[in-house]
């Protein structure tokens, strides 16, 4: 930006450069913006230099961080100039400040197709310039047929024809239906034989974007593109500017073989072997060097090389040959090369038959798993999931039972579902997998499913040799001290069916048995409570003769659950107490189960049908990295470490269920009349209404919840049975329920008890249940939506869409467009605060169910409060900051009228429940209150925020507030986000609100404490 000349913008930038604080930065620009405004006003009597030094002023403004909304007119009426610098500027800022929708475009239209068809060659190139920035849909319909022109035109020169493909391929990827690119494929072909490699390079970007929507028509080109690999393969004639560290234009080549990857196989034999006698010299040209930044042209050479021969299907030999380069890589120090050579080799383990040849470095994979770097390790388990056989599955299972112990929790579950997989998939023997998932559950029972110990179950029923040995080891698990609840249900349903089978072994008496079994009943939730009473059943039934003390144990039990509130547990409590009393009839109604039906774990199909993908698909949605999907995401960017999510891999997660043994009973396709262990018939059991509670397991209900939502009697096990006439609702057969879809609850009510904790239920309808759990951690936030379909048939049509306010960056996962029957699916969302506000987020959800459409919009809790971190200040720190924030806008006082009565101590725990700790002793009068945080966003990173309330003891009803920190903004939201938390009612007593976690004494949170102390003090 040539500033020469410019007094008056030097002077402006020097001005704002040696600013103390935002605050002295922020009236130095309202102050120029108002004498800016004040000229423009009196727009004719302005030079084109004062009208080109204010638009300069402009610019620097907004590129500060200002909202700029005036002056757009003056800035657009400056590409009309007929003089360089004034074009310059006009082009500049006008691309800067406006967006694509903007009515001002409209006006510079024809101006900037006259540049463009003129013959001022500067004057073009500003022109595809901003032609190219914007995009917009007006400019691709008006002036593509123009950029077209321009880019096949021979009298241009290569820089204008150059920016003409750069501006071509940005209107193509932004309007391909508005672009008119019909029977371009000759002309293609022709650009490939430019000898200019600028021109040449943006071609073949533009070729890429062509190839990508329709390769049919662009066959033309094919042999062009082999023909420019082979002379950037053997360097001939590559001009020096275009030669990086020794390398022929290596964005050339990357770019040329990416295009390959779009057609089809190669059948020409001519062509195909030119291609690999190129691919050959890349690879055998390539190895790892000192220099970074000749290492990264030369990698992003050889990796898009590799993708290359994986999509055409080359000899062993090469893939031979690959294999053993990538194995070089994945030893060397530099962790990006790590990961490239870890990251290649999963990928040809998937196209190709390789598996034999990359096992020799399995040795070097599994040393990855314990890497600095969580990237890395994610790729080495990949890949040693999908380098598994029966050869090495032992080994390689092992390792992974080991990494266990150690890996973080957010690989823990997908590596769990990973171990189940490879267990089944490869045993050597059943007894093998049985002591592979006991180990596993025992390792990382919270991260297990239960679709993993019901395939247990299935295998050691339909295998009688491995029943004693599957009962043996799940004796010895129960010995221990404290083993995971999912460790007690199959323990004890194994137990139940098979422990007599080890009758004559010492420690496994029926008594002994009971015994260990009843020793976990207290640690037990409420869902694991029906399979316990059922293993008590069998045991009564197989202990022969009967033992009359652990007849009268077990009889003592089912009665004291006859009047269980749960309606499961009291079924069958009830239904085996009078079942005991058949005597001898008993061995025939709880008969051992009978065999389940053959058939492959859904696991494994879908992992199965995953690894199916061609190669040609591969790489073209990894090219494209365009996602279906019915969720419509803020941002639309892969994870930093280009990690797929479990669901890409076919592993989901199955939800648990109320009735463990009764789910078990569901999976069989057919049962022959008689398979059923009760002969008198059962009504089916009452499904409970808290479907989201049922299968969250670890999303615990905080805090007391609404009567309609969730009894008292039930908040600790998170399990709700229908108290009114909607939760019934939920209970009716389809056919019964109302058109109407009413939510259970009240919606404002469960936000605003969201406002004050970190999990909870966001909505319920007889369909549905919404609840949320969420981790905030400093300006950044992790909320995860939990969908529960409730009932019988499943949720089609699924649709979320995220609206969120300006000051919120808001990331949704891939919401399945189906929910099952009975079934919960967790989308995370990743949130960022940008800057302070109070507007809300809205989550606008649909989905069908039967003939009813369903669709609401939701307010989600990332709000203000959830960015602050409380922080406890001493006198000594809190006067001389209370002191240095004098007055508006820093500090804002107002006396509040209409609060809800509250005494001091129902008022502090609403404080500390919103995040704002409340410091005692600062205010030496015993009716005021101070408080102390500290806000985080993206923009003033660590912020300090104080506050005092001076409450009337005469009346409750209005308070005086003062707050302040160190930026007008966030006093003032933070001043009305206080101010309505204290006016509106709490769904629960402030008292009963979760603790807030004490801060230690030592320094508070601040990212920066000396911008702290220069920007607020």
């Amino acid at each position: 930006m040539a500033l020469s000349g410019m007094r008056g913008l030097s002077v402006f930038i020097s001005d704002i450069r040696n600013c103390q604080n935002k605050e002295q930065e922020r009236l130095r620009v309202d102050k120029e913006l108002g004498n800016v405004r004040t000229r423009f006003k009196n727009e004719k009597g302005l030079t084109p230099y004062e009208k080109k030094k204010y638009v300069w002023k402009m610019l620097y403004i907004y590129m500060l961080g200002y909202d700029v909304d005036f002056g757009h007119m003056e800035a657009v009426s400056l590409i009309s100039a007929p003089k360089y610098p004034e074009k310059q500027v006009g082009y500049i800022v006008t691309s800067c400040l406006l967006n694509e929708n903007h009515d001002f475009l409209r006006l510079a239209i024809n101006t900037v197709r006259n540049d463009i068809i003129g013959r001022n060659e500067t004057f073009q190139c500003l022109a595809l310039t901003l032609v190219g920035n914007i995009g917009g849909r007006e400019f691709a319909e008006s002036l593509a047929p123009d950029v077209q022109k321009l880019l096949i035109s021979s009298s241009c020169r290569p820089l204008v024809r150059k920016k003409a493909a750069l501006c071509l391929l940005r209107l193509f990827r932004k309007n391909p239906d508005v672009v008119n690119v019909d029977g371009w494929s000759d002309r293609m072909a022709q650009l490939l034989d430019e000898r200019d490699f600028g021109v040449l390079t943006s071609c073949m970007s533009l070729l890429v974007a062509l190839v990508a929507s329709n390769h049919e028509a662009y066959w033309s080109c094919l042999p062009k593109c082999v023909k420019v690999l082979e002379r950037l393969a053997r360097n001939q004639d590559i001009p020096q500017e275009y030669t990086y560290y020794g390398i022929p234009s290596p964005w050339l080549q990357v770019k040329t073989m990416r295009s390959l990857q779009y057609f089809p196989t190669i059948e020409d034999p001519s062509t195909r072997r030119s291609l690999f006698e190129v691919l050959q010299r890349i690879l055998m040209g390539t190895d790892v060097v000192k220099n970074v930044n000749k290492n990264n042209a030369s990698h992003a050479v050889l990796f898009e090389a590799l993708a290359l021969v994986m999509h055409l299907d080359a000899e062993k030999e090469m893939m031979s040959q690959c294999v053993a380069l990538l194995g070089k890589f994945i030893a060397v120090r530099e962790p990006n090369i790590r990961y490239l050579g870890l990251e290649n080799m999963t990928r040809m383990l998937m196209v190709t038959d390789v598996q034999d040849i990359i096992k020799r470095h399995q040795a070097q994979i599994i040393t990855s798993l314990k890497d600095p770097d969580i990237s890395i390790r994610r790729r080495a388990l990949d890949l040693l999931y999908g380098m598994c056989d029966v050869s090495n599955a032992k080994d390689i299972v092992e390792e992974l039972l080991q990494y266990l112990s150690t890996a973080e929790f957010v690989m823990r579950e997908e590596l769990s579902l990973k171990i189940a997989i490879l267990a089944e998939k490869f045993a050597p023997d059943l007894s093998w997998y049985v002591d592979v998932i006991l180990q596993l559950i025992d390792k990382a029972g919270d991260f297990v499913s239960d679709d993993i110990w019901f395939r247990v179950v299935q295998f050691v029923t339909n295998n009688e040799d491995l029943q004693p040995y599957a009962a043996l080891k799940s004796r010895e698990y129960l010995d221990k001290p404290a083993i995971h609840e999912t460790m007690v249900k199959v323990s004890s349903y194994i137990l139940g069916e098979y422990s007599h089978l080890l009758a004559r072994r010492p420690g496994c008496s029926p008594k002994e048995i009971f015994s260990l079994i009843h020793e976990k009943l207290p640690t037990v939730s409420t869902s694991t409570i029906p399979i316990l009473l059922s293993t008590y059943a069998k045991i009564l039934m197989h202990t022969q003769p009967p033992d009359p003390e652990l007849q009268n144990q077990i009889l003592a039990i089912f009665r004291k659950y006859e009047s269980c509130i749960d309606a499961e547990i009291q079924q069958r409590a009830v239904e085996y107490l009078e079942l005991s009393k058949k005597g001898a009839a008993l061995m025939d109604v709880l008969a051992e189960m009978p065999k389940f039906p053959e058939r492959q774990s859904s696991l494994i199909k879908k992992a199965e049908d995953t690894e199916a993908d061609t190669a040609e698909q591969s790489a073209i949605r990894l090219r494209t990295q365009q996602q279906t999907s019915n969720a419509l995401a803020v941002t639309d960017q892969p994870s930093a470490n280009g990690t797929l999510p479990v669901s890409h891999l076919g592993l989901v997660k199955v939800p648990s269920m109320t009735n463990a043994d009764r789910n078990l009973a569901d999976q069989r396709e057919s049962e022959p009349d008689g398979t059923l262990t009760v002969v008198d018939p059962q009504p089916p059991s009452v499904p409970s209404p808290d479907v989201l509670g049922d299968l969250l397991g670890p999303l615990a209900i905080e805090g007391p919840q609404p009567a309609a939502t969730l009894p008292a009697h039930n908040l600790s096990s998170g399990v709700g049975i229908a108290p009114n006439a909607e939760d019934a609702l939920a209970l009716a057969p389809i056919e019964e329920q109302t058109a109407t879809v009413q939510p259970i609850g009240n919606i404002a009510e469960r936000f605003q008890a969201l406002v004050l904790k970190d999990s909870g239920i966001l909505y319920e309808d007889p369909y549905i249940q919404i609840g949320t759990k969420a981790e905030w951690r400093a300006h950044h936030g992790r909320l995860v939506l939990f969908l529960g379909n409730k009932n019988t048939a499943p949720l089609v049509s699924v649709q979320a869409l995220i609206l969120p306010p300006s000051h919120l960056r808001i990331e949704l996962s891939l919401v399945p467009e189906t929910i099952p029957p009975r079934a919960q699916v967790q989308c995370p969302l990743e949130v960022v605060n940008l800057r302070p506000s109070r507007d809300v987020a809205v989550l606008d959800f649909s989905y069908n169910f039967g003939a009813q459409l369903v669709n609401v919009k939701l307010r989600l809790p990332a709000i203000l409060n959830k960015f602050l971190q409380p922080i406890t200040v001493s006198a000594e720190e809190f006067f001389p900051q209370w002191r240095s924030l004098s007055g508006p806008p820093l500090k804002l006082q107002e006396v509040v009228r209409g609060v809800r009565p509250m005494s001091l101590l129902e008022m502090t725990n609403l404080f500390n429940s919103l995040r704002l700790m409340v410091c005692p002793g600062l205010d030496p009068n015993a009716n005021n209150l101070v408080a102390s945080t500290t806000f985080y966003s993206d923009s003033t990173r660590a912020m300090l925020c104080l506050v005092r309330i001076e409450t009337d003891p005469a009346d409750r009803t209005q308070l005086r507030m003062t707050v302040a920190s160190g930026d007008p903004t966030l006093t003032f939201e933070l001043k009305e986000f206080i101010k309505e938390q204290l006016i509106i009612i709490p769904t629960a007593p402030t008292a009963a609100a979760p603790p807030v976690p004490q801060p230690t004494s030592s320094s508070p949170p601040v990212s920066d404490p000396g911008a702290l102390l220069a920007g607020l003090l």
